[in-house]
């Protein structure tokens, strides 16, 4: 029987309590417990910078090209804003020129209305 007991003991491990770390020596119990100094955990295989380095390249070299031709869309629509600002204001030139023609024939026509008159009579 006591074979027994111990066979499933043995084959039912006992339960895990999570481990404390108890007090801090300094007495800084609200800072989080610190890790080892690994000097050499953060290093990655040359392979693997190369890639990214390649990865960042081709992703700035697209972003540049989209830059571009964000910048060349804008410019086209300022180009023809000015465009067409310079054709009205060509438009609004002529047409007080030819108000200025009208005016001055008008006037011209009057005053040979005018003489024409004073010869009849």
């Amino acid at each position: 029987m006591s074979t027994l007991l111990a066979s499933t003991s043995a084959a039912v491990p006992p339960a895990k309590t999570p481990q404390t770390a108890g007090h801090r020596k300094n007495g800084k119990q609200w800072h989080p417990t610190r890790k080892a100094f690994r000097p050499t955990a953060g290093q990655t295989s040359y392979a693997k910078r190369a890639t990214k380095t390649a990865q960042q390249a081709e992703v700035k070299k697209l972003e540049t090209e989209m830059k571009a031709e964000k910048e060349e869309e804008r410019q086209r629509r300022i180009q023809a804003i000015k465009d067409k600002r310079a054709a009205k204001e060509e438009k609004e030139r002529f047409e007080k020129m030819a108000e200025k023609m009208h005016a001055k024939r008008v006037e011209r026509l009057r005053r040979r209305e005018k003489r024409n008159k004073l010869l009849k009579s």
